[in-house]
């Protein structure tokens, strides 16, 4: 039995993987390597997030992105933003050399055992462990809305399904949504050729400012710091104090979660939507229907008129909402015995959940942790708070024995 399994292999799991190993901690991770970048996210998109807060994590950083595009002939630099390929790639190699027990296997099963947990393998082989760490993303969480989810896969599908937009091309495409998902498929469908129109309930679109690359007066850093959430006192408080976050009342947690860096796109992506996507904003979709082999969208505009677009397909770029009944591999007994709020498993400090040894890591731990939890930035510090936590529960074992601490492979 080892002492804790990893499920989930994106830059959580892959980071808490690098913490246990520094550690001695005996761990078994599983998943796809970076499987939400390389399969679910449209080939040409770029991160938001700067260079600096676009790292996987290792407590002695001895394997940052800076250090990935230098030994490969990359460019880099801390404030502009990475490529989706970049990205990719150094995930990957990171699971090379900071995380080679990584086994490409997906966990079909998860219930508890007298002494832990099971897990049930697609290979057919049962693990045990004594403690779960759940890094699973937003593999399992995606939206759609009531007036979409009708529709059949042919005409209508989630942003999370389109990693290659080639299909596309020639066909009449409306995407719905607002926020960088929307706005980059939109732009990236553009330049494949498709007939593409984006709806978005907003009245007007955001996008962050292009960086000036002007050094910033004393004032401007102190009024409006760097962070790895962007600009701002907030952001920087969001970014850098999540173990505050956490202790806020309960009502302002859940507050700053859901208002909190809406739909907005990067500045890069800008250029490509404006001007070049025809736009349909502040409309609502109120129903839609399959006519053949198009579908129907019935729109209201801002101005209470009706109308109404006929498409060969609808992509809803309509986000992720954290659900613990979408997570069908988690035993009903554990699911029923996880205490959620909206839907999200209420955690510790430790982000442990209310069955002990099961802990919740990214974008399941967002209302505890706060809005940092949707992005990489936020991975070193649930990796080292788990790290601890796991240690100290190890430590209280009678059979404990303290493993020596491995050096990186990098080293």
């Amino acid at each position: 039995m080892t002492d804790v399994a990893i499920i989930g292999a994106g830059p959580y799991g892959l980071s808490a993987a690098a913490y246990f190993r520094h550690k001695g901690i005996s761990f078994r991770i599983f998943g796809r390597p970076m499987d939400s970048w390389l399969s679910h996210m449209p080939k040409g998109m770029v991160l938001k997030s700067d260079g600096f807060a676009s790292n996987i994590y290792d407590p002695e950083e001895a394997f940052t992105l800076e250090r990935f595009c230098s030994e490969r002939g990359i460019p880099y630099s801390d404030a502009t933003p990475v490529s989706l390929e970049t990205f990719a790639a150094y995930g990957l190699a990171f699971r090379e050399q900071m995380v080679p027990e990584l086994e490409d296997k997906q966990v079909v099963g998860l219930d508890r055992s007298s002494d832990g947990f099971v897990l049930r393998l697609d290979d057919g082989e049962t693990a045990k462990a004594k403690r779960v760490v759940l890094a699973i993303g937003i593999t399992h969480f995606q939206y759609m809305p009531d007036s979409l989810a009708h529709l059949p896969s042919e005409l209508m599908s989630h942003s999370f399904r389109h990693q290659n937009l080639e299909g596309f091309k020639a066909r009449s495409v409306v995407v719905i949504g607002g926020g960088a998902s929307a706005l980059d498929l939109a732009g990236l469908l553009h330049e494949s050729g498709a007939e593409v129109q984006l709806v978005a309930r907003r009245a007007s679109l955001k996008f962050h400012s292009m960086p000036t690359g002007k050094p910033r007066s004393l004032w401007q850093q102190i009024r409006h710091p760097k962070s790895g959430l962007g600009p701002g006192l907030r952001s920087r408080f969001y970014a850098n104090a999540p173990g505050l976050f956490y202790y806020l009342p309960e009502s302002v947690r859940l507050h700053v979660v859901r208002t909190s860096l809406g739909p907005s796109g990067g500045w890069f992506i800008k250029e490509k939507v404006v001007g070049r996507v025809p736009l349909l904003l502040n409309c609502t979709l109120l129903h839609a229907e399959a006519q053949g082999d198009k579908v129907r969208l019935h729109l209201r505009t801002g101005d209470g008129a009706e109308r109404e677009i006929l498409t060969q397909h609808v992509i809803a770029a309509t986000g992720y909402k954290v659900n613990m009944e979408r997570l069908q591999f988690v035993s009903t007994e554990i699911r029923s015995k996880v205490k959620v709020l909206g839907g999200s498993p209420v955690l510790s400090p430790q982000f442990e959940s209310s069955v002990p040894g099961l802990y919740f890591i990214g974008v399941a731990s967002t209302n505890s942790f706060g809005p940092v939890m949707r992005f990489a930035f936020g991975a070193g510090f649930a990796a080292s708070i788990v790290t601890r936590a796991i240690e100290k529960a190890r430590s209280k074992d009678p059979a404990f024995v303290p493993a020596p601490r491995v050096m990186s492979a990098t080293k």
